[in-house]
């Protein structure tokens, strides 16, 4: 086989002229794969989308008409081989593709590759590929009048029409910026036979045996074909032994079959990031004839056994939620993932690396990605593999009432299957979800849903998309692989809506969205595996001033365009509720910043900290996961995500990595109101109540010293202290203490003001070292009166290397933010809690000799 990458020579121009280009005006591409987007702001004529309000100035891009041409060699050895066959592996998204002047394919799926056979359209010298591509928002404009308007959250509703990455429309994080171009290489093949497909199917056993079988596709008209398929068995990212496995198999009516076993511990098995070993293994296929290799491809793929697990639970209704993985429960803690640029060509190996290991180092094990994006590169899911991530990929159905005519079926049919085809060697996929809230949506808009009904083709009704999600996807991924297929997200199944908590999944925004609850809340607000919920917060005021540009007189937080990167519905009621109802808080550029991010942090670090504890061992897996919206941006704006588009992490990853580090310590208080005369409203008592629990995600019982220390903020001289031996349960919450709040009376009237009691729990092993720990504040913090700043004596001292900063306070401190200025600094930790003799230590890089400046609750500045 030989393979010609297409990817030089390439011009563009906009067809007709405009203000992209002149008439007859070819521009050279600055690389390839590209879209036009790229490509203009690189020639300079279009201004940058994502500074001030430049994202409106670019929106005819999207609805111009796009050509792309380029000339390539063919030689007389090529065209002498049986077949010639042109690949596009993706086209964003209608275009019109002509070879030699034959029109050879109309693309309209921007998530599938397309194969033609083009030997007949060749000649030896210069050929002439160009593609005309159509405006995708016209275009379905144009499908949507002839089909019908149907109902979304998010964008133009003609979205709907187009298998298109759905948040190039607009989203309530996303800018509308309609790409289109040549977005994935392009390449001739060409060969007298050549490898279609490899299946490599793996079963663990429940005793860890592994079965591999290897099924070969080949399309072929020569006979006598055999296939070599080699496995090289051992961890390629480290120094492991390995043995080599080497089985011819004849090919029958194009296909080919072999099968391996392996006895327990033979082969090491893949495991997420914590629990062991990320082996990668090499299977390979060769084909051959008497004359010699006429194709080839090596696959990496791993064993693990995958299961989600649905059983009754001790004392709760429903049923459990969680992945196992080698026979090992997991509580899944971590983040949804969107497109991490608008341009999606820009997107590069390291990109993904340093996103991924971001949430790596933040103590995360699962990843989801989302369904109004797309199915991601294969680098994106290669990381994964290596680094343990699990991967929930949801199918590319986002937040509508999906049509499913004939041409709308058979388009996602083809998509589903190279994509399921695509990803199912993966060990890091251990989920496929059907779509993204569109249940929600059928349920919202009482559209035609009985959830008994097991039977229908559900293609007459007005939710007709029921039909993709329950016929054609999970029919698709049970032919292609062996990953778990789950009809949507959320959804509860057993006949449940989507918003039964003691079911599936569910996505919870009644903070936030819907009934606006308090975070502390979140304790009632919990579902058997909670896949969406989150909080906005700004970034990095460095980013800030990023889209600000040079225009200084919209540096304030109300500013227009402020509110431009900001896409979510009523933004500055709900950032400003949730504000003041619990801070004292400035509205200065800075203020606001840090405000709302530690606003963020706290409401975050909460949810993970009360789901966690429901995580309580065999039978008790209440709560079985936490995948915060969002781990990251697609441009500078802000959002839900815990980093910025620049990868700058927000505070909240930081307290939402200390809540999932492998051991935790978690406490709660609650007033308690109490009334001894049923006829009297004027009598009672109020009892503040504390709790304290721990988490061990590890697999073996650990015993530790619970150490709590109480602290009066305005006595700064009484101290209540006590220390338990205690012991862990593994991969589970342990109770640990329970009683009345420390140095807090019982009160009898409502004017009785409470005292300011601040309580920090330590874990620490038995040399010492802190495992964990915890201070729990009253809240909400605007009714503290904090000590003066001089009273609070919070030192920050920097190493003599510059590589670390210890803080160290007198009176206890909330919420320390440490920053630089100019250039941004590399810290390790930020929304730090600090309490006398308990200094704690914070690695830096960058610091470059530069004063740290520090920022906390009740500094002065509100």
């Amino acid at each position: 086989m030989g393979i010609l990458s297409i990817s030089e020579g390439w011009v563009y121009t906009q067809i007709g002229g405009g203000e992209g280009t002149k008439d007859g005006e070819w521009l050279q591409i600055s690389q390839f794969p590209t879209t036009v987007h790229v490509e203009l702001l690189k020639a300079k004529r279009i201004p940058d989308p994502f500074i001030g309000l430049h994202e409106w100035d670019v929106q005819w891009v999207g609805e111009a008409k796009w050509a792309f041409k380029t000339t390539f060699q063919v030689a007389e050895q090529d065209l002498a081989l049986q077949n010639a066959d042109l690949v596009f592996e993706g086209l964003d998204t209608f275009a019109n593709i002509t070879l030699n002047g034959t029109k050879i394919l109309d693309s309209h799926n921007q998530f599938i590759s397309y194969r033609v056979p083009v030997k007949s359209n060749l000649k030896v010298g210069d050929n002439e590929l160009v593609l005309e591509f159509e405006s995708a928002f016209r275009k379905g404009r144009d499908t949507e009048k002839e089909h019908g308007k149907l109902n979304l959250w998010n964008g133009d509703s003609s979205r709907l029409y187009v298998r298109k990455a759905q948040y190039n429309y607009g989203w309530d994080w996303g800018p509308i910026l309609m790409t289109v171009g040549p977005w994935k290489p392009i390449s001739l093949h060409t060969y007298n036979a050549r490898i279609v497909d490899v299946r490599i199917r793996s079963t663990v056993a429940e005793d860890l045996s592994i079965s591999l079988s290897v099924d070969v596709e080949v399309d072929s008209r020569l006979p006598d074909i055999t296939c070599t398929v080699s496995t090289e068995l051992g961890n390629l990212n480290k120094e492991f032994g390995s043995t080599y496995t080497i089985q011819r198999i004849a090919i029958n009516n194009g296909f080919g079959h072999v099968e391996y076993r392996y006895p327990p511990g033979h082969v090491e098995l893949w495991y997420p990031v914590g629990y062991g070993n990320q082996p990668l293994y090499n299977i390979g296929v060769r084909l051959l004839d008497e004359t010699g290799e006429l194709d080839s491809t090596t696959k990496k793929t791993s064993f693990r056994r995958a299961r989600i697990v649905q059983e009754k639970l001790v004392d709760q209704d429903g049923l459990s939620f969680y992945f196992e993985i080698n026979g090992i429960r997991l509580f899944c803690g971590g983040s949804n993932w969107i497109p991490a640029d608008s341009f999606l060509t820009t997107m590069t190996r390291e990109r993904y690396y340093d996103w991924l290991k971001l949430m790596v180092d933040g103590n995360q094990n699962m990843v989801r990605v989302w369904g109004g994006g797309i199915y991601e590169a294969d680098d994106f899911y290669d990381v994964c593999d290596e680094l343990g991530l699990l991967v929930w990929q949801d199918f590319m159905f986002g937040c509508g009432q999906y049509p499913a005519h004939d041409a709308f079926v058979d388009s996602v049919r083809e998509e589903a299957e190279q994509n399921v085809k695509r990803l199912r060697h993966h060990p890091s996929v251990v989920i496929f979800a059907g779509n993204n809230e569109d249940y929600q949506i059928a349920e919202s808009l009482k559209l035609d849903l009985d959830y008994s009904d097991e039977k229908s083709d559900f293609r007459k009704t007005n939710f007709p998309a029921r039909y993709i999600y329950e016929r054609l996807l999970p029919e698709v991924t049970e032919r292609l692989s062996d990953i778990y297929y789950h009809r949507g997200s959320p959804y509860s199944g057993h006949g449940k809506p989507t918003t039964d908590a003691t079911y599936g999944d569910i996505h919870q925004w009644n903070v936030w969205h819907g009934s606006q609850e308090p975070w502390h809340n979140w304790d009632i607000l919990a579902g058997r595996f909670v896949s969406e919920f989150g909080m906005q917060a700004l970034p990095n005021i460095r980013t800030v001033d990023y889209w600000l540009g040079d225009n200084k007189t919209e540096r304030y937080p109300q500013s227009r365009i402020n509110c431009n990167h900001n896409k979510a519905d009523g933004f500055e009621r709900r950032l400003e509720l949730y504000l003041v109802e619990n801070f004292k808080h400035a509205f200065d550029m800075e203020s606001y910043v840090y405000y709302t991010q530690i606003m963020q942090a706290e409401t975050l670090a909460s949810a993970y900290r009360l789901w966690r504890r429901n995580w309580k061992g065999p039978g008790k897996e209440y709560t079985a996961g936490a995948l915060v919206w969002q781990i990251n941006d697609c441009w500078p704006v802000t959002s839900w995500a815990i980093a910025d588009y620049f990868l700058r992490p927000k505070p909240a990853y930081f307290s939402i990595a200390r809540e999932l580090a492998p051991y935790t310590v978690g406490m709660t208080r609650k007033e308690h109101r109490t009334s001894p005369d049923e006829t009297s409203a004027a009598t009672f008592t109020i009892e503040t109540r504390l709790e304290i629990w721990g988490t061990n995600s590890t697999l073996t019982e650990r015993h530790v010293r619970l150490e709590v220390t109480a602290f009066d903020l305005q006595d700064a001289a009484w101290r209540d202290n006590w220390v338990e031996e205690v012991a862990l349960q593994p991969n589970a919450s342990t109770e640990l203490w329970a009683g009345s709040l420390p140095g807090q009376p019982t009160r009898v009237k409502l004017s009785e003001v409470p005292k300011a009691i601040v309580v920090s729990a330590r874990l620490l092993d038995s040399d010492g070292t802190v495992l964990a720990r915890y201070s729990n504040w009253p809240e909400p913090f605007k009714y503290i009166t904090f000590p003066p700043p001089d009273d609070v004596g919070l030192v920050a001292k920097v190493s003599s290397d510059g590589e670390t900063v210890e803080l160290s306070v007198k009176r206890p401190v909330k919420g320390v933010i440490l920053d630089v200025e100019r250039d941004d600094a590399k810290w390790s930790d930020q929304a730090i809690d600090l309490v006398p003799n308990d200094p704690q230590t914070v690695r830096v890089s960058g610091l470059k000799g530069r004063e740290v400046r520090v920022r906390y609750l009740g500094d002065g500045s509100a």
